[in-house]
């Protein structure tokens, strides 16, 4: 399995002739971190194996919902300690003895940082630069003849002191976690020669060195990092935040000639007759990690993100303070040329599919833009015909999050005033109110200020205000910026599929539109048949 930059495997063999094992494995990537977990079963076949899956689960499932202010050693002690004493305690009230008992390995990968425990003699090992190192500690008992006698395991006692480490991982290295019956038969350098074919191959290849009858069961996970986690990379850089930007000033080549932006953070800039755009990084995150969190990202998203709706970016090698170049783009944003002119149906028209195309975009990546709104959007004229930019790389946020500021409140869908997360659905409503400003110059439900309580009526067709507006259009903005999001579009592909089939478009009345609104030709006719109804039932009973 592959997910971002790291690969996983895994397998296992039960020992023997048996058709299953004592040990139990799982890897999980959930969000950013990826976990890896090896479990080797003690005592009796049903216990052992019984404890092995339980630990493994209840590690996977808690660290989904583990509290955000946790670190990751915090986590993995917190819940080590946690399921130890839950077996021990069903072991002394179920038997009277500890029989729910399983060794563990277990590592965490987050960024390039690597975190990991064990507890028992199952193994942790780290393959860099064609060497195999071990990285857990073992326990068990370092007499001759006792070697197999463990000192902790889960469940064996009523505490337990887990082996704990961390690493920085690099590009192309692989961790190893395994039971004690595959380094009981492979040697290092077997280890060293089978990781780089997978789990499957280091497992098989114990088994074919045992004539196909293992003496234990035997369990190996790969964990290979397939590329370095670019993001770590540039948080780590040692690199100053210049608090103070003036006109004619130098950085590292580029001449700062207009400040672009209020804060004084984005800057028009030259270099060798060239014109770039400049983002520094915010004043705030000398102090403040978070914020410094966020410019990363943004400037990560900037240069990692290259299609032609973007303005290209780069992030130079030898910068010697936190910025990121961006292409200059000439021309206007849309909210400026809104503000003397409209744009005419065909562009409204290719504004809305650049949007959904730079969404659907974003999409491969689980990323949306965040802050959809015309001040986000350039406009360039080349041999002609007008060209849409989209802008603003610090909106970028995480599809379904729901922690993020990102947004424009005359621009935000009902649900996200109620913390909502944010989704296809919620940016189409964003496409929507950009459209029809750009159609009409009004807000369909208003302006809303921030930390006003909106209250979303009802909104005028925009052929109301804009009549070269055709119906099928009016149609596709109205479901776009319907106040009920079970109305509106949910995803981009369905919005985009009306755009380019407006023949296919059907009408779009509000929830509570009356039957003589939504179809007149219906009402009428139902009318004209109640009424005859009627008559026929008025000289039945004149005649009676």
């Amino acid at each position: 399995m592959v997910h971002n930059n790291i690969k996983t495997s895994g397998f296992s063999l039960a020992k023997g002739k048996d058709l299953k094992g004592d040990d139990f494995y799982d890897v999980k990537t959930l969000g950013s971190v990826t976990i890896a977990i090896v479990c080797d079963g003690v005592g009796s076949a049903d216990e052992g194996a019984q404890a092995a899956s339980r630990v493994t689960n209840y590690l996977i499932n808690n660290f989904k919902i583990r509290p955000k202010t946790w670190t990751i050693e915090k986590t993995i002690k917190s819940f080590i300690q946690s399921i130890n004493a839950i077996l021990y305690q069903e072991s002394m009230l179920n038997y009277e003895r500890t029989e729910l008992v399983t060794t563990l390995t277990l590592v965490v990968i987050e960024g390039n940082r690597l975190y990991g425990a064990n507890v028992g003699d199952s193994r942790v090992y780290l393959y860099r630069d064609n060497k195999i190192n071990q990285l857990s500690y073992d326990h068990s008992m370092n007499e001759a003849g006792y070697e197999n006698v463990l000192t902790q395991a889960i469940g064996i006692s009523k505490d337990v002191e887990p082996y704990y480490f961390e690493n920085i991982v690099r590009q192309d290295d692989k961790i190893l976690l395994c039971s004690d019956g595959l380094y009981n038969i492979m040697s290092d350098n077997r280890l060293e020669n089978g990781i780089r074919l997978g789990a499957s191959s280091l497992v098989k290849k114990a088994s074919q060195l045992m004539e196909d009858n293992l003496p234990d069961d035997t369990t190996a996970v790969v964990v290979e990092i397939l590329h370095a986690n670019e993001l770590d990379i540039l948080k780590n850089q040692n690199l100053p935040i210049i608090q103070n930007l003036k006109k004619e000033q130098v950085v590292d080549g580029y001449t700062l000639e207009k400040s672009l932006i209020a804060s004084n953070r984005t800057w028009l800039c030259s270099k060798k007759h060239k014109k770039y755009v400049v983002k520094f990084a915010p004043i705030e995150a000398i102090d403040d990690n978070t914020i410094l969190d966020f410019f990363v990202k943004e400037a990560w998203n900037a240069k990692r993100l290259k299609a032609n709706f973007f303005p290209k970016s780069v992030i130079p090698k030898n910068r010697t303070t936190r910025y990121y170049v961006m292409q200059h783009l000439k021309g206007e944003d849309l909210a400026s040329c809104l503000s003397h002119k409209s744009i005419t149906i065909d562009d409204a028209v290719n504004l809305a599919k650049t949007i959904l195309d730079m969404s659907q975009y974003l999409l491969k990546y689980d990323l949306v833009h965040g802050d959809i709104k015309p001040q986000n959007i350039m406009i360039e004229k080349t041999d002609g015909r007008i060209h849409f930019k989209i802008i603003d790389f610090g909106s970028i946020t995480e599809i379904f999050s729901t922690n993020t500021k990102a947004g424009t409140p005359s621009y935000l869908p009902p649900e996200r005033f109620q913390n909502e997360a944010i989704s296809e659905s919620s940016e189409i409503f964003a496409i929507g109110v950009t459209l029809y400003l750009a159609l009409t110059s009004k807000y369909p439900y208003g302006e809303i200020e921030p930390f006003q309580t909106p209250t979303f009526r009802e909104p005028k067709k925009p052929s109301t205000y804009n009549n070269n507006i055709p119906e099928w259009l009016d149609s596709v903005i109205l479901r776009s910026i319907a106040r009920d999001k079970e109305h509106r579009y949910a995803h981009y592909s369905e919005m985009m599929y009306e755009l380019r089939s407006p023949h296919k478009v059907k009408p779009f009345f509000p929830k509570n539109t009356s039957l003589i609104e939504r179809s007149p030709l219906t009402f009428y006719k139902g009318g004209f048949i109640v009424m005859t109804l009627l008559n026929l039932l008025l000289l039945l009973w004149i005649n009676s």
